[in-house]
Formats: C-alpha cells, sequence, structure tokens
C-alpha cells in the first residue's frame, strides 16, 4: 500500500478538452496514412452520437484501437506503450492526480534523467505541451489505446491508497475515546476517518469490479477482501481498533440497527460512486472476533448482456432462444449463488421484450431495472413475499412471468401452476446440475406429474474465468489436469497450451472478465416418463446425455481447447467429483 505522493502543481484543475481541431486533426492523419477513406470519415463526423472522433470511429469498427494508437505512433515518430510488459512507477504515478490523468488522457510511466515518460492517447505537440506545464518537466510521450489507458489508470490510483492517513487519523483522535463517541463521530462527521476508509473501500471495490466486499475481524486486525471473477482476493490490512467502528458506519448507511451486535441483521445502501449508481446488500453477523460484513454489490450502470455474450455455444443459444419463446411452460437456471443465474435470466427477459407482451417479474432485489417490464421488489416486512406477489401478478394478466428465485414449496407450487395455465415463467434454483433441480422439485414436495407437465427446460450454470489476453504465455498442464481434460474429450488448443502469466491489467491474476458454461436439460417425453416414475438420479442423466445434454463439465473442457480458459480454473471452479 502506498502513500499519496505529491504533486508538482498539486491536484491544480486542467483544462484541455478534445475540440473541433484535434478531431480535424487526426481525420486528416488517418485519410493521409489510407487508414480511412474520406466517405468513412464524413460518416462519423454526421453521428448524433457525441464523444471524439476516436470513439465515433472505434465504437463503429472503422478502425480499432490498436491500429489507431500505431498509426498515430507512426506520424508522430513516437513509440507505442505495452502495458503487457509495463509497470508504472510509484515515482512516476505521484506526478499526476487520478483527475488530473483522467482529463489528459495521459498517465505517467517513469522519469529518468529529468524526462518523464507518459502514456497518451494523443502525442500531438499542443497535448505534450500541455502535459510539460502540469509536470515541469520534459516528456517523453508514447501512445497507448483508450482501452489500455482506463485500464492502467484504474490500476494506479486506487481508492485505497489513501487509507493508511485516514487509518492514522483513527488512531490519532480515538486512543482514548470510547466507543460510543466512537460511534457518535462515525454518524455525524462525514469526514470522519472512519466514513473515508468505508468510501475508499467501496469505491475501489466497484472500480476492480468485485461483485462482493468482505470486512473480516481476526485477532487484533481487521482483513478487507475483495470477490473479483469469482475469487477472493486480499486488499487490505487495517488495525483491529478499527474495526467496530467500520461495522457501525456501514450498518448507519444501510439503515441498521447498530447497538445490536449479536443477531445477523440485513441492510441496503444506495450510492453514487464514480458518477455510477450503486446499490449495496449488506449482511453483518457475529463471529469470534467480533462482527463480520459483507456487502454485495449491485453496479446499475452495468451494460445487459445479450443471449450470444453470455458463453453459449451457438447451437445451445439457439435451442435456448427458441424455448423460451413457448407460449406457455417453464425455463429453470440453476446453480450456486453467484454462478449467474440473473445474468442469463435478464438476458432471456431482452429477447422476449416487446410491445406486444406483458412481461412481469418478482424478484429479491430487483438488479436492473427496465422501462417496459413491471417489476414487483419483495419487501417481507411489508408482507410482499414471492409467493404472495406471484399470486398478484397472476391477476396482472401477464404473458411472461419472472420468478427471481424459487426458495420454497408456495412458491414453487404457484410457478408450476402459472406455468400450466397459459404463462411462460422463467426462474431461478440452488442446485449443481440440470438434472438435480428437478429433484429439488420433488423434494420441496411438488408432484412428478406436475413437474413433468409444467417444466420444458434446465439450464445449469457456472461462471469461469478467462485467461488474460494481455499476458499469455505458454506453459505446460499437471499430470492431473492433463487427465482431467482427457477423461472429458479435451485436446490441446491450436496455439498450444497457455495461460496468463499476471500482468498489469489482470492484478496479476492471471485471468480477467468471465465467461458461462452451460448444461442445458430439455424435457423431452422420455425425461417427462423418467420423472413421473421417479427414476433414479443416473437413469436420468444417462437418458438426457443419450439425447444430446452436454455436461457443465464437457462445455468447460471445450473451453479450454479453445484457449478460453485453463483446466486448473474448471477443476477450480466446476464440482467434477461422482460425474
Amino acid at each position: 500500500m502506498r502513500l499519496k505522493g505529491k504533486h508538482s502543481k498539486a491536484d491544480a484543475p486542467v483544462a484541455v478538452a478534445r475540440n473541433d481541431e484535434d478531431d480535424e486533426r487526426l481525420g486528416r492523419i488517418l485519410v493521409g496514412a489510407g487508414r480511412l477513406q474520406p466517405y468513412q470519415l464524413d460518416a462519423a463526423r454526421g453521428l448524433a452520437d457525441g464523444g471524439s472522433l476516436a470513439a465515433r470511429l472505434t465504437a463503429t469498427g472503422v478502425i480499432t484501437e490498436d491500429a489507431l494508437a500505431r498509426t498515430l505512433a507512426d506520424h508522430h515518430q513516437v513509440g507505442v506503450a505495452d502495458f503487457r510488459s509495463l509497470t508504472p512507477d510509484a515515482e512516476a504515478i505521484a506526478l499526476l492526480t487520478r483527475d488530473q490523468a483522467i482529463t489528459l488522457d495521459a498517465l505517467p510511466i517513469t522519469t529518468a534523467d529529468g524526462t518523464v515518460t507518459v502514456a497518451v492517447l494523443d502525442p500531438a505537440p499542443e497535448r505534450v505541451q500541455a502535459l510539460v506545464a502540469v509536470l515541469e518537466q520534459p516528456v517523453r510521450p508514447l501512445v497507448t489505446t483508450r482501452r489500455d489507458l482506463d485500464r492502467a489508470i484504474a490500476s494506479a490510483y486506487p481508492a485505497t491508497r489513501e487509507v493508511v492517513g485516514h487509518i492514522q487519523a483513527f488512531e490519532a483522535r480515538d486512543v482514548l475515546r470510547r466507543e460510543a463517541e466512537q460511534l457518535d463521530s462515525v454518524s455525524v462527521n462525514e469526514e470522519a476517518p472512519v466514513v473515508q476508509v468505508v468510501q475508499k473501500v467501496i469505491t475501489q471495490a466497484l472500480r476492480d469490479r468485485a461483485s462482493d466486499v468482505h470486512i473480516e475481524p481476526s485477532g487484533d486486525r481487521v482483513r478487507i477482501r475483495y470477490r473479483i471473477d469469482g475469487a477472493l482476493t486480499d486488499v487490505l490490512d487495517l488495525p483491529g481498533s478499527i474495526g467496530p467502528a467500520l461495522v457501525s458506519r456501514v450498518k448507519i448507511l444501510g439503515g441498521m440497527n447498530i447497538v445490536e451486535r449479536r443477531r445477523p441483521q440485513d441492510g441496503q445502501i444506495t450510492m453514487e460512486v464514480d458518477g455510477r449508481e450503486v446499490d449495496i446488500r449488506v449482511s453483518t453477523t457475529a463471529v469470534v472476533g467480533g462482527e463480520k460484513v459483507v456487502m454485495r454489490l449491485l453496479d446499475k450502470s452495468r451494460p445487459l448482456f445479450r443471449l450470444e455474450q453470455l458463453g453459449m455455444p451457438a447451437d445451445t443459444a439457439a435451442r435456448y432462444s427458441q424455448l423460451i419463446r413457448s407460449p406457455f411452460g417453464m425455463v429453470i437456471c440453476a446453480g450456486p449463488t453467484g454462478g449467474g443465474k440473473t445474468t442469463t435470466l435478464y438476458a432471456s427477459l431482452g429477447e422476449l421484450n416487446t410491445p406486444e407482451k406483458n412481461l412481469m417479474t418478482i424478484e429479491d432485489p430487483v438488479e436492473y431495472t427496465f422501462d417496459s417490464i413491471n417489476q414487483i421488489q419483495i419487501n417481507e416486512q411489508a408482507g410482499i413475499t414471492f409467493a404472495g406477489g406471484l399470486k398478484s401478478i397472476l391477476r396482472q394478466d401477464p404473458d411472461v412471468i419472472l420468478v427471481g428465485e424459487i426458495r420454497d414449496v408456495d412458491t414453487a407450487r404457484i410457478a408450476v401452476q402459472s406455468a400450466l395455465t397459459g404463462h411462460f415463467v422463467l426462474s431461478s434454483l440452488h442446485a449443481t446440475e440440470a438434472v438435480s433441480a428437478l429433484y429439488r422439485l420433488l423434494d420441496m414436495g411438488i408432484e412428478a406429474f406436475l413437474i413433468a407437465s409444467s417444466v420444458t427446460a434446465v439450464v445449469a450454470q457456472r461462471l469461469v474465468r478467462r485467461s488474460c489476453t494481455s499476458c499469455l504465455a505458454p506453459y505446460q498442464p499437471s499430470p492431473e489436469e492433463l487427465a482431467f481434460l482427457r477423461s472429458f474429450g479435451g485436446t490441446e488448443p491450436m496455439g498450444g497450451w497457455q495461460h496468463g502469466t499476471g500482468c498489469h491489467f489482470c492484478a496479476h491474476t492471471g485471468y480477467l472478465e468471465r465467461i458461462g458454461v452451460y448444461e442445458m436439460l430439455v424435457v423431452t417425453d422420455e425425461v417427462r416418463e423418467l420423472i413421473v416414475d421417479r427414476a433414479p438420479h443416473d437413469q436420468m442423466r444417462k437418458l438426457a446425455r443419450s439425447q444430446g445434454m452436454r455436461t457443465l463439465q464437457e462445455q468447460a473442457v471445450r473451453l479450454v481447447g479453445d484457449g478460453v480458459t485453463t483446466a486448473a480454473e474448471v477443476m477450480r471452479a466446476i464440482y467434477v467429483a461422482g460425474v
């Protein structure tokens, strides 16, 4: 963890906005280099969408970001910044604040012999002179892409870098302060160190694409961890004295009882971070060392996926798209918590959302809001439960119903009856794989003939991390990994075995973003007979596979063969034993 550095013109505002002259100059460079035809330039200028010319050209696919960067570098006779091998120095980063770096579209990389090497989007002389004026040092520009620059700035200026100063201020002010006084300070003074620590932790979690934040008391320390791409990673290690105040601050934000420390509590926080609206679900529970807090972050501004972006193979996606257009019946999405079920359900709704249909959902929580879909938020204190809300939905003339999660027998029974009475129902269920989902409904007490008549398909899914494409390198899988791949018909990728070695972009994990792995069981007449007969699990799974169902393991091994992920990641993310 680094302390905040000093700046030559500390926090000075920088006004270097891209203007029409910049766009005109860029257009001339691209046309002159043969990268762009004049008519393409005119079409880009005519787009109603705002933003720079470069943004419009890359968004429409006229030119790639990499080609744009190389063209500018060649024209101005400067180098290209390759962040796969570059790691900015702390001393160089400290020359600009994060706001200055964003405004200038620039990130200092190194300093040597009185010259600062800076990654820039535009190495035009006037842009370089603006940098020189701020840095008060000679500048050597290297051209980079918008994608790489944004990632590098996010990594170079973590919000948590200022936590050290806030912790020191907290300890200095609160050494002799009683706990009650701490809580008053936390609730009243928005500039209090504890307030700032919580804000920085949440801000950095959102920038790092974290789905969950864990605040865990551990002896005389408080450990803060983020779940990024499904894996927990340590972020901060704070003194134990600040633990109770951190928990109290989060409780205050979440509208929870700060006095009650023994019983588990749930709360909700809505705030804006970096201009993005974030909904945070808070859960606290008492552990041996104090109270543990888990915050689940729901980024409202995150774009919704379409079905073809989820990772389904083309034939599976086509069949699934056909199934969800049925006039009635039920499609169940099964998997563990955090397995991407809600994302798949929302992508399905996006496919079905037309003016001719009345789409209604009942969810806990409503993660995304659609202008043209009627969504109900569960509120048990107000008496709005899944079962009760679903009954009211049936009186609202729905065509498609989304039940966020089947949690109990009442909800399951109403969902099944809805599917049997002419409605199409989408829902999620906690189960390990597709066949197990059917048996979970049986275990809940739903009659076998009702399940057989209502359920049209079950899609089980997991999320596996993608190998970071910025740091791929050859490697040799272990004997265990090779044996696992062979057992499911895996083959070596066309380009040989490769994995991410860890770089600036993937936080040195070797993985960046995730992709879905899907197993789809279509309920055919033969499957219905086995459901009614309550046939053994293995018999039903064998029948499904004979009818073309590819298991989670087989689908994941296909991704390894395509070079998307690694065998080690598949073995970590997908349950294998007993399959």
